[in-house]
């Protein structure tokens, strides 16, 4: 079990000089929870059960370590990290990398929605880690262009999204080609039975680490609920974005479809906002360059489906908006992880239509606590919301 005592410094964890430079390039002094208790277990051969919110540093909890167990100089693909999809699976590959910069480890990303040719001729030339999603995987796998005779440690990120998006039985038949002698770690921020289940199938005796309940959302995010007639939703949406100007500077905004993603960018454009949007509807090009620009503030204000609501980890998001409510409230937890990560404070709105109230009412239920009213002249559709 991980000792009484949590690491307050990455230097008290251990962790080799290389890393640790990496560590100080990247401008971090002190680990999160999640990266106190996980590294240490990781760093001894543990199988690690890891559940956490989203923001809280899980992605280095498990590159560190990995990248530490990988510089005994031995050159062949030891490592497979498996996401759910091709954005979280490019930003684990750019932690590996960035982790690993004072090392010569060899990194490749693999998912679909790109060729294949330089997949495959990455992986035929040689690699210490793999990050992948499950279906362009098994392709490599019936190719031929991927061996896992030697690998060591098998990750399973955002398992529960992984198996929301039926990836299951890829799933299965890509850990039927790994050895069983190897440490297999699971990050989730959820436990459903199937992720029970999962774990149960593959992990040894694993390490139960948990930071925060599994619907409690980032301490430095403020809430607030908006009234507004659906049809209305568009206009209030460009009318907060014209009003408060600069404050609300990097803005994630979710709808419930890919039209409706596409229409609430078009009616911005109208009213002289740029956005993108992003769905998966969108080449896998399109997608990378509006994250580009998104993400450098080329543009500010991004329009997505749920695609987006897992494994994207974007700094300086001040507002998440959830235009349509999350049917689930799981789903408005994971939305607005988005903003409020890494010690940055952030806001989340949610826009509830009259036919909406009891969607965020089974949200506050589940949170434990009442989410605040804001009705804004003109757009509010009643008392009735705020009861």
């Amino acid at each position: 079990m991980p000792t009484t005592e949590i690491p307050t410094t990455f230097e008290s964890l251990c962790l080799a000089a290389p890393v640790l430079e990496a560590i100080r390039d990247a401008g971090y002094v002190h680990p999160t929870p999640i990266q106190a208790e996980a590294i240490p277990l990781v760093l001894e051969g543990r199988d690690v059960i890891g559940l956490a919110q989203t923001g809280t540093g899980k992605t280095a909890a498990f590159t560190l370590p990995i990248i530490q167990r990988l510089l005994d100089g031995r050159s062949r693909l030891r490592v497979l990290v498996l996401t759910p999809t091709r954005e979280l699976a490019a930003q684990v590959k750019s932690s590996f990398v960035s982790y690993a910069s004072h090392t010569s480890l060899r990194v490749t990303d693999v998912f679909g929605g790109v060729g294949i040719g330089p997949q495959e001729r990455a992986l035929r030339a040689g690699v210490d880690v793999v990050v992948a999603t499950p279906g362009r995987l098994n392709d490599h796998l019936e190719r031929g262009s991927v061996s896992f005779a030697n690998l060591e440690t098998l990750v399973l990120d955002e398992a529960d999204r992984m198996l929301d998006m039926g990836f299951a039985p890829q799933i299965n038949r890509i850990i039927g080609r790994i050895p069983t002698n190897r440490q297999t770690l699971l990050f989730s921020a959820t436990m459903p039975p199937e992720v029970e289940a999962l774990s149960r199938k593959y992990l040894r005796k694993p390490i139960v680490v948990q930071v925060g309940r599994r619907t409690e959302t980032a301490h430095l995010v403020t809430h607030a609920v908006y009234p507004v007639p659906r049809d209305r939703k568009g206009a209030l949406l460009a009318e907060l974005l014209q009003r408060r100007g600069t404050e609300m500077d990097s803005v994630l905004v979710f709808t419930r479809t890919k039209h409706g993603a596409d229409r609430v960018a078009r009616n911005l454009a109208r009213h002289g906002i740029e956005a993108l949007a992003m769905h998966a509807d969108k080449s896998q090009n399109q997608r990378t360059e509006a994250l580009a620009r998104f993400r450098s503030g080329r543009v500010r204000v991004l329009v997505a489906t749920d695609i987006a609501q897992r494994g994207l980890d974007i700094a300086g998001i001040t507002h998440v908006i959830n235009f349509d409510v999350p049917s689930q409230p799981e789903d408005y937890v994971h939305r607005i992880g988005r903003t409020g990560r890494a010690a940055t404070a952030g806001d989340a709105f949610t826009f509830m239509a009259p036919d909406e109230i009891a969607t965020v009412r089974l949200i506050e239920r589940v949170l434990g606590k009442p989410i605040p009213r804001i009705s804004v002249p003109g757009f509010d559709f009643g008392t009735v919301a705020a009861s």
